[in-house]
């Protein structure tokens, strides 16, 4: 490695005309070769190639060390490139890979792996919960490898997803439109009754609905616009707001002719308080509705109501059950829910299409009845066309 000034006729017009060369080994093993910039001073060329040596060395294999270690340096890592929800998940997660805490990186085996999966085994935990821990273990390793060039191969694919055949999957729980008057009917506070309304006929998730402040009703084209979610408790937070759950939960929805004047009314409400803002929550005014006494109030209203309790995320499937019941192209119903993919609705709705093969069915039955009708008709034809041209041919031999 070398500072070198170059030659006058490869100087900058600014002045710059220091440069550092180099040769080193990236993390696949090859060796390669690497020229600077130019710098003005000689100084700053060699500041340059020290910064330079320090980025390279902090990414070079360490062969002591520890699962610990490694999945602190993630966290650390992604602090500042995903939402503060994503890290309040690692930090939640963070907590199952203790039982590999002091195991030396280099020395990971698959007797380790199956010491860690027998630990989770014996959490109490449900088997989707089980692989959203085990993928996170896996994104670990991922970032191990390219970040410090460790090496997996022998484990990596052996390693497999949690599974519980006696595990039964859980129904979907929703409600019909009656079961859902039965509720709202026994809700007495309007700004309630316009939030269940809202999650019900919008299938808006609880964190959306929470965020909404009055900037995001288009009372002129009537019309939401869902662009923020709400989290409480979040790294000592009351509560945060950040961006919707995927890039697809932006979405701008109708609002039925009901709900619009629902709307307007609890906003005339808000506006008789001297110091009201735009940006005041639509459920809640200064601060947002609380969480727990959303679900105390569902709870509550259930029993009054004499109806099935649900969850207030089962309000979005009752939602998509309403749009598929009713005859809703699933490609609507997707945009209508914010999700990313069709695939995504089609899987976690699939069951709700399951009566409308019947209708399916039907359709090819009534398709091959029209045809049998304009095959019998046809015959028909023909055989009344026959028929009169025997006679015909009959009588001129006669």
């Amino acid at each position: 490695m070398s500072v070198n000034q170059l030659k006058p006729k490869d100087w900058t017009k600014d002045g710059r005309k220091w440069i550092f060369q180099t040769r080193y080994t990236d993390l696949s093993g090859n060796v390669k070769k690497y020229k600077s910039k130019k710098y003005h001073t000689k100084k700053e060329a060699q500041e340059a190639e020290r910064v330079f040596f320090l980025e390279l060395d902090k990414y070079r294999p360490d062969n002591d060390m520890t699962f610990r270690e490694l999945y602190l340096a993630f966290y650390e890592y992604q602090k500042d490139k995903v939402k503060e929800t994503t890290i309040h998940t690692y930090l939640d997660r963070m907590r199952y890979m203790q039982y590999l805490d002091n195991i030396k990186v280099k020395n990971f085996n698959l007797q380790h792996y199956e010491m860690w999966r027998k630990k989770i085994l014996e959490c109490k935990l449900s088997t989707r919960t089980r692989n959203y821990i085990y993928k996170f273990l896996k994104t670990i390793m991922n970032f191990g490898t390219k970040w410090y060039g460790l090496n997996f191969n022998n484990i990596y694919p052996k390693m497999t997803n949690f599974t519980d055949p006696n595990e039964r999957k859980k129904e979907m729980e929703f409600w019909t439109y009656e079961e859902f008057n039965k509720f709202i009917s026994v809700e007495d506070n309007f700004m309630y009754k316009t939030f269940f309304k809202v999650l019900y006929f919008c299938g808006l998730r609880k964190g959306e609905a929470r965020a909404l402040d009055w900037k995001d009703i288009d009372f002129i084209n009537n019309t939401l616009t869902i662009r923020k979610g709400l989290s409480d408790n979040v790294n000592g937070n009351r509560y945060i707001i950040s961006s919707p759950k995927t890039l697809n939960s932006n979405r701008t929805l109708p609002l039925p002719k009901d709900l619009i004047s629902d709307l307007k009314a609890l906003k005339q409400s808000a506006m008789k308080y001297k110091n009201f803002k735009e940006e005041w929550f639509i459920f809640g005014n200064e601060l947002p509705l609380g969480d727990d006494a959303i679900r105390r109030r569902k709870n509550n209203n259930c029993k009054l109501a004499g109806v099935k309790q649900i969850r207030l995320h089962d309000f979005r499937h009752s939602c998509a059950s309403l749009l598929i019941n009713n005859g809703a192209d699933i490609t609507l119903v997707a945009k209508y829910l914010g999700h990313t993919k069709i695939d995504e609705t089609l899987n976690t709705y699939s069951h709700m299409f399951s009566n409308k093969l019947n209708n399916i069915i039907g359709l090819i039955d009534n398709l091959n009845e029209e045809s049998k009708k304009d095959y019998n008709n046809d015959i028909a034809d023909d055989y009344d066309y026959n028929s009169n041209k025997d006679n015909e041919d009959f009588e001129l031999s006669i």
